[in-house]
């Protein structure tokens, strides 16, 4: 058990990764048997994302303390998320122009998937505020429960003394949560290997033939976000080498890569925050449950990949207009998608209904891309897991929350 534990998390995770790989080659019919592992796994981390972001980000608001303190980190939070967002749109439609994933696609043979109502504008704005917390708890409903943590911890603070007892609560709960989340990530190896062999099994080793070109664009999308984007914030803005970045993250990563979910790698994002790059827990504890929800990289370069996708394979003209168009729906899609596996799938009636797409025709779409999406999801949730844990670091910076030892030093585990 201790030679077990003496292995570093993430490369347990890889070797669960690679196990399922072989599995799932050599015996596709016993991935049944060992599919409940993955399952449990992914249900114990979402047992814990409401929690967490309620709790941490309220915990998080009360560590500042200073209300203009809070209001110039959430100001600068929400604005690098913005900008990280439309560049990834801009990444996204760039990569579909040049590799052209979607011309001779031929969604004729697809199977329409029903999409259901497209969620309006007002209706995001308004759910913001949620009728009821202890429902919003209960759908997971990651905006509402932001907007109840902000409320919480923002009272607590302008409480003052009377509100410091309720504060020291938060941050005990907080810790609390954080330890709970440690035992969990140990049973990632077990979660990752069921995950990988019944994804694998589920589609062929041939799970790209169809969408080649497109798994070709996402994970070229993908590169380019944490590559290239994300080292540039780094070293421009928060004036830091990449090289200790990178390394410390590679737990989140593989997280996020194996169970395709933005929420489901919040723990183990904030884990790796605080323990690998030093970022102090009152900005990672309320940057990273916010970046969740919002900081959806990944996601936004899919968007615009996968709409431009869509439009060369029904022929349409992509004017200068439509550029424009898909640009900035695809950015306000992003920002309201929900992390889960294959969510932003269905967020494409929004986008596409901007450009005169219909919804039987973006129906056809989501069927063709669906039988092949859990891969594709997989690939496009680590540039959105990158995108959270380099806004939280260079926010660190600026704010003076971050411990550079740490984040220069090699990660303990």
């Amino acid at each position: 058990m201790s030679r077990w534990f003496a292995i570093p998390l993430w490369k347990r995770v890889l070797g669960g990764l690679a196990l399922g790989l072989v599995f799932a080659l050599v015996w596709p019919e016993g991935t049944p048997y060992v599919a409940f592992m993955g399952d449990l796994f992914v249900r114990a981390i979402r047992m814990l994302v409401a929690p967490i972001v309620l709790v941490t980000i309220a915990a998080g608001i009360t560590s500042l303390a200073d209300p203009k303190r809070l209001g110039r980190l959430g100001g600068r939070t929400i604005a690098l998320f913005a900008g990280t967002t439309f560049v990834s749109v801009s990444v996204g439609m760039a990569v579909a122009t040049l590799v052209r994933p979607g011309v001779g696609a031929p969604l004729g043979t697809a199977a329409p998937h029903a999409l259901g109502p497209p969620v309006t504008p007002y209706d995001q704005l308004v759910g913001i505020v949620p009728l009821n917390i202890v429902e919003a708890l209960a759908k997971g409903d990651m905006l509402a429960l932001i907007f109840v943590a902000i409320l919480l911890g923002v009272g607590t603070v302008l409480a003052g003394e009377a509100g410091r007892p309720f504060a020291r609560g938060l941050q005990a709960l907080s810790a609390v949560l954080l330890r709970v989340v440690g035992i969990v990530m140990e049973l990632t190896p077990f979660g990752v290997f069921a995950l990988i062999a019944n994804a694998v099994a589920a589609n062929g080793a041939a799970v790209f033939v169809h969408v080649g070109w497109l798994a070709l664009a996402v994970l070229i999308g993908s590169l380019v976000q944490v590559v290239v984007v994300h080292s540039l914030v780094l070293r421009l803005l928060a004036r830091l080498p990449v090289g200790p970045f990178f390394r410390g993250v590679v737990d989140a990563l593989a997280v996020a890569f194996s169970t395709a979910s933005s929420s489901a790698t919040l723990p183990v994002a904030m884990r790796v925050a605080g323990e690998n790059l030093g970022v102090g827990r009152p900005v990672y504890s309320t940057v990273l449950p916010l970046g969740a929800s919002i900081g959806k990289d990944g996601t936004a370069m899919y968007v615009g990949l996968l709409s431009l996708f869509a439009l060369q394979a029904f022929g349409t003209p992509l004017t200068p207009q439509v550029y424009a168009t898909v640009l900035l729906t695809g950015a306000l899609a992003a920002f309201g998608t929900a992390p889960v596996p294959s969510a932003s799938l269905f967020m494409l009636a929004a986008v596409l209904s901007a450009v005169g797409i219909a919804p039987e025709q973006t129906a056809l779409v989501v069927g063709f891309v669906l039988p092949f999406d859990r891969l594709l999801d997989m690939t496009r949730t680590v540039p959105s897991a990158s995108a959270n844990l380099t806004v939280a670091t260079t926010v660190a910076r600026w704010e003076g929350e971050l411990d550079e030892a740490v984040y220069r030093a090699p990660p303990a585990r």
